[in-house]
């Protein structure tokens, strides 16, 4: 399941990152965003997703949060 179809503040361990564009895969890295670590959906925009990582918030797009499998 994708990120996108997640709960709000449900903790969730991340899978894997599902996308062939390695600069997306990339900056999901920079953010602690990788297989294994934990993220939590704080809020759900209309065009935008604020996830929890590491006790860190973040702001994603729906095509991030698509690649994210959890």
């Amino acid at each position: 399941m994708s990120l996108a179809k997640g709960k709000l503040n449900t903790p969730y361990t991340v899978h894997s990152i599902n996308t062939t564009q390695d600069d997306l895969r990339q900056f999901l890295f920079t953010l602690g965003c990788y297989p294994g670590e934990r993220v939590t959906i704080i809020s759900k925009l209309p065009a935008n997703y604020i996830i929890n990582i590491k006790d860190a918030r973040y702001s994603i797009d729906e095509d991030l949060a698509n690649a994210i499998m959890i």
